[in-house]
């Protein structure tokens, strides 16, 4: 909870404050390429290195996150029994996503998202009076 709010709310608000005010909004760059001149523009040549640094930490520990999230969800859906189907999996789609396109990345992340708010959201429609009822229950107190 406290890394989802430093990563959410500090991290990003500090970032995006530096792209608005160092007016490198306004070119042709995106993405990293965008944070980069950013950060070239307020930290000059140690930008990039800082960057570069603090991108490796992120995507490290969001890797670790991830796979901690995705072993302990297919752990209870499918037991201990298959858990080394999912490492390898897992080590296999991060290898992928090193060597493809950015755009394909973001696709494939948005479908993999949606197909794990689609059983969330079907559950919420199914149990929706049962919330409702234990709502009422409770402050009915």
């Amino acid at each position: 909870m406290t890394g989802t709010f430093i990563d959410t709310l500090i991290i990003c608000t500090l970032t995006g404050l530096t792209i608005l005010v160092t007016g490198v909004w306004s070119g042709d760059l995106n993405g990293v390429a965008l944070t980069q001149s950013a950060f070239s523009t307020v930290f000059s040549h140690f930008g990039p290195a800082l960057l570069t640094i603090f991108l490796v930490l992120f995507a490290f520990t969001t890797i670790l996150g991830w796979n901690y999230y995705g072993e302990r969800c297919f752990e209870f859906l499918f037991g201990v029994r298959f858990i080394w189907l999912y490492r390898v999996v897992f080590v296999l789609m991060v290898l992928l996503g090193g060597f493809i396109e950015l755009d394909m990345v973001w696709i494939i992340a948005d479908i993999v998202n949606a197909l794990m708010a689609l059983p969330n959201l079907i559950a919420l429609l199914v149990l929706s009076q049962v919330v409702i009822a234990e709502t009422k229950k409770y402050f009915d107190k």
